[in-house]
Order: structure tokens, then C-alpha cells, then sequence
């Protein structure tokens, strides 16, 4: 793979990774959305199909890796490190691009970023918070948890992607990518409550920079003093899946 095309299948899988990631977010979240209030499962199985598009458009081109904690793993693993540096800026690209898709698409949603009178889920008139949409944000704020969490998350992520490629059946008939998309609807459900399982810095880091500038209406704070929790979690994480697998298999 050249890489020209790493870095077009990179961004591009990683775009549509977050337009749907994001979308789902968005739609689950802001007010005048039709899916609004559907809950943890919708926002889980929106993450995976993200997965299935992204990866599968992207993986003629690239591989669709999509994931820096993944990249990092493979490398760990393959002792191949001289395209790491043009994953990682195609996946950041590629997640800072499908960021502003998701906000185009839900304009005018965030335009109107109020609750809307008559609910009962907070003050009528109160500002909807945004960067979840975008980022995770922790339920309970503990730097040390937060981070364990991440690692944890990332771990059953990686680890599991690697020892794929020691199933033959799974490449032969191109199923790999259908698997690993259930893996995340799988980590989302069991292991998302804490922080929003970012388990990839690029899907946290991107739309966050993204959300710091785009032009929202009452959109609060882009929490930088969290940020580095959702990026050095999954890389810690990606590279002890490495590790790990290389002793163990």
C-alpha cells in the first residue's frame, strides 16, 4: 500500500466512522431530533455500524485501521513502523472531517441548541450540552479511573483484532470487519458507562478540536483538561494488546 493510499483510505474510513459515530450521538441527543432520548443501545449499534462502513470502505485503500490504539498494536506486533506517522494524521484528519459532517447534517438541531418547553428533562430554555456528541465525557470525573477504564476498554479491543488475523476462515470469507464492529457494539454496552469508551484517540481528539471551534449556539466547554485521558488510555492500551499478544501467541 502506498502511502498516498493509506492516508485517502484513512480519512475516508475514519470520516464515515465518526459521521455515523457522531450522527448517532447527535441524533439521540439534541432537541428536534426524531431519534432524541433512544438511549445507551442506539448510541452503542450506531458506533458499530460506523465501524462496519468505515473500515469496510477503507480497507481496499488502507487496511481500515481507523484506530491509532490499533495501529500501534499491529506495529507492536508486525515490527513494521515506517507508515504508522501516515495512519495516524489520515485517521486524525479523517475524524476531524467527520465531525463536521455530523454538524452539517444536524444544523439546524444545533442552531436550536435549547430544551424544548413542556419536557422534563431539565429547564425549558436551558442550552443543550454539545461535546458529547462530539467527545466522551466521563460520569464520574476520577483521572485514575478514567484512565484505567481506557486502558481496560482498549485492551478488549486490540487484543481480540490482532488474534482475528490467526482465524483463517475470517479473512478467507471477509468477515473480519463484521466481527470487530460487534467487538465495539460489545464494548460499548459492557464497558462504555464509565467514560463513553473512546478506545481510539483519533475518534476523541478530532471532533473535540472540531467542537472547540465550530459555531454553536450555547454549546459549553470542549473540556480540555480531560482530553489526554481518551488519547494516552487507548495508545497505552493499544500497545499492551501488542505486548501481550506477541507473549502470549
Amino acid at each position: 500500500m502506498s502511502n498516498g493510499d493509506i492516508f485517502v483510505g484513512e480519512v475516508i474510513g475514519t470520516s464515515i466512522l465518526i459521521l455515523f459515530g457522531a450522527g448517532v450521538c447527535a441524533a439521540v441527543t439534541l432537541r428536534y431530533s426524531k431519534a432524541r432520548a433512544a438511549g445507551w443501545v442506539v448510541i452503542a449499534f450506531g458506533w458499530g455500524f460506523g465501524v462496519l462502513a468505515g473500515a469496510y470502505t477503507a480497507a481496499p485503500l488502507s487496511g481500515g485501521q481507523l484506530n491509532p490504539a490499533v495501529t500501534l498494536g499491529i506495529a507492536i506486533d508486525t515490527g513494521k513502523w515506517g507508515k504508522v506517522w501516515v495512519y495516524l494524521l489520515g485517521q486524525l484528519v479523517g475524524a476531524m472531517l467527520g465531525a463536521v459532517l455530523a454538524y452539517l447534517v444536524y444544523l439546524a438541531q444545533f442552531q436550536t441548541n435549547i430544551r424544548k418547553e413542556g419536557t422534563t428533562e431539565g429547564t425549558a430554555g436551558e442550552p443543550v450540552p454539545t461535546l458529547g456528541i462530539f467527545s466522551t465525557v466521563p460520569e464520574i470525573r476520577n483521572p485514575v479511573a478514567n484512565l484505567i477504564t481506557e486502558i481496560i476498554a482498549t485492551i478488549a479491543l486490540v487484543l481480540p483484532i490482532l488474534a482475528f488475523g490467526l482465524t483463517k476462515g475470517l479473512g478467507e470469507s471477509g468477515t473480519t470487519v463484521l466481527i470487530v464492529s460487534l467487538l465495539v457494539v460489545g464494548i460499548g454496552l459492557s464497558l462504555g458507562g464509565p467514560t463513553g469508551y473512546a478506545i481510539n484517540p483519533a475518534r476523541d481528539l478530532g471532533p473535540r478540536i472540531v467542537h472547540t471551534f465550530l459555531p454553536i449556539p450555547n454549546k459549553g466547554t470542549s473540556d480540555w483538561g480531560y482530553a489526554w485521558i481518551p488519547v494516552v488510555g487507548p495508545l497505552i492500551g493499544g500497545a499492551l494488546a501488542g505486548v501481550i499478544y506477541n507473549a502470549a501467541f
